[in-house]
């Protein structure tokens, strides 16, 4: 393939890519690092497509390069833009611009010494700095990342070097390096140039859906008003501790808890009050609590505390430092300043259990709780027969 065809490859493939953009952006809501990277991807368009033009005589190359230069770079610095502010620096912009303005002149000025050899240096050198910086942006938390953005920014790192090497032996050896002629080093370069735009641009729609998964997934297991598991998470993190408790060792317990009269809150004040109560419970709660339990809203205003490496009377003391906190405590809506209480039912893990009957014995010692008159922590009755024989 010829540089010239090469060329507009590239330029067609990115305005199809635009086109495509721009029609998705019309039936969903953008994503905040969408509109920059769809951008980027326009700016490199106009600069393949111009380099393309120049080439073919169309506009004098004197004219059409150095503009098409500048858009590629701009693109390119776009692009890594895009990858900073989904990793979120959306600051990048102080230091791209000037950046950016400093290759810009720099690139003129090597344009002006030597419009073959000092021009291709430079033209490879920004893009490789671009391009790495891109694929630094991909490499932030690597430890965290999927294999996925792994793979990303490795590739991306290894097609810039190839891209800045290019100019570097053009000048450094004009007749070749070797084996490597300048032809076969062009072929290269203009190949790590299609791979960067094809990986840039696939992989940016699949880490959009890889994000995408991962948020549906987590808005299955967590409570989107409180942050904290629905019922189905904490289902999931419970079953691993009740394996455990067929094994002798230290007792796990579960607190169930209800707020009491609740209703009354949401016929009296609405329901945005009753979200503000709710909220405000959960952070009250989560206070109260060490880093390794877990707290999780099971229907409502029922939540359940798994309590690992606790015995029921740890547990119980837990539960009323957790009944006093919500009760001394005051939640300021916009209708009103409401005072709550809470009433606790305790028990521990058997080995013989099920989730239904723990959730069961749990739910047994609240609703003794609710009898006795409500604000009070209650133990389940048949969690002490085995202490009791």
């Amino acid at each position: 393939m010829d540089s010239t065809t090469m060329v507009l490859a590239l330029a067609l493939g990115n305005l199809a890519l635009c086109a495509t953009l721009f029609f998705f952006e019309q039936s969903v809501h953008r994503r905040p690092a969408l509109p920059t990277w769809s951008w980027s991807r326009l700016y490199q368009a106009a600069g393949w497509l111009l380099l393309a033009i120049g080439a073919a005589g169309v506009v004098p190359e004197g004219l059409a390069l150095p503009v098409a230069y500048a858009f590629v770079f701009v693109g390119v610095a776009w692009e890594s833009g895009a990858a900073w502010e989904r990793a979120g620096r959306l600051r990048w912009r102080r230091i791209t611009l000037p950046a950016l303005g400093l290759a810009l002149a720099g690139f003129l000025l090597c344009w002006l010494i030597d419009p073959i050899g000092l021009r291709a240096l430079a033209a490879s050198l920004i893009l490789s700095a671009f391009y790495l910086s891109l694929a630094a942006a991909l490499a932030r938390g690597w430890v965290q990342a999927s294999l996925l953005q792994r793979f990303l920014a490795l590739a991306t790192t290894l097609l810039a070097i190839v891209v800045g090497a290019r100019g570097a032996l053009v000048l450094l050896a004009p007749a070749g390096w070797g084996w490597m002629t300048n032809d076969m080093l062009r072929q290269f370069h203009s190949a790590a140039l299609y791979l960067l735009a094809l990986v840039g641009g696939f992989g940016w729609l699949l880490l959009g859906r890889e994000r995408e998964q991962a948020e549906l997934a987590r808005m299955e297991i967590v409570d989107p008003l409180t942050d904290v598991p629905n019922r189905r998470g904490f289902f999931q993190a419970l079953a691993p501790w009740m394996a455990l408790a067929r094994r002798p060792g230290q007792p796990t317990a579960l607190v169930v808890f209800d707020l009491d009269q609740f209703k009354r809150i949401n016929d009296g004040y609405g329901h945005p009050a009753g979200d503000v109560v709710i909220a405000h419970l959960t952070g009250t709660c989560k206070r109260q609590l060490r880093d390794s339990d877990l707290l999780g809203r099971l229907v409502g205003v029922e939540f359940a505390i798994l309590l690992p490496r606790t015995n029921l009377d740890d547990a119980a003391m837990v539960a009323e430092r957790m009944r006093a906190a919500i009760e001394g405590e005051r939640v300021k809506t916009e209708r009103a300043v409401i005072a709550l209480t809470a009433s606790f039912g305790v028990t521990t893990i058997r080995p013989d259990d099920s989730t239904v009957t723990l959730l069961a014995r749990a739910d047994e010692a609240l609703r003794v709780a609710k009898k006795a008159g409500r604000n009070r922590v209650e133990v389940a009755a048949s969690a002490l027969e085995p202490a009791e024989e």
